[in-house]
């Protein structure tokens, strides 16, 4: 009789620091990526004309709001990863199976490694018409 052992792939457990580093880099990135917006619609709606409106104020100080609520995230995460030992690991691989977008699941497993939390090519969202 023989038997066969089933190896299961291991699963991702990775340390918890490491993982938040990357969360905070992707914050960064969807603050930037909010912050693109304001000087579009700013040029699309004619500048004079759209900051003399009530209702575009408003949207515009959403926007503003946004892109400072992601950055407050990103820090306060950014400075309790400073706190928490290496030695805290999490399992993954559920919470990345949750992300949609295939380029932030790749940064968040740490599949890719940008030198900056900003884009230097345009990505999704960038709003160029010329």
């Amino acid at each position: 009789m023989t038997l066969t052992t089933v190896v299961e792939p291991s699963s991702p457990v990775e340390a918890l620091p490491e993982i938040l580093t990357r969360v905070v880099a992707e914050l960064h990135d969807v603050a930037y990526l909010i912050e693109r917006i304001e000087p579009q619609l700013l040029e699309l709606g004619g500048g004079a004309t759209l900051l003399n409106s009530p209702e575009s104020m408003k949207v515009m100080q959403g926007i503003d709001l946004a892109v400072q609520k992601t950055r407050g995230l990103a820090e306060f995460i950014d400075n309790i990863t400073n706190e928490i030992s290496h030695d805290w690991t999490v399992d993954v691989a559920t919470a990345l199976s949750l992300v949609k977008l295939s380029e932030m699941q790749r940064a968040l497993r740490g599949s890719i490694h940008p030198a900056h939390s900003q884009p230097l090519a345009k990505a999704a969202g960038d709003f160029d018409f010329f």
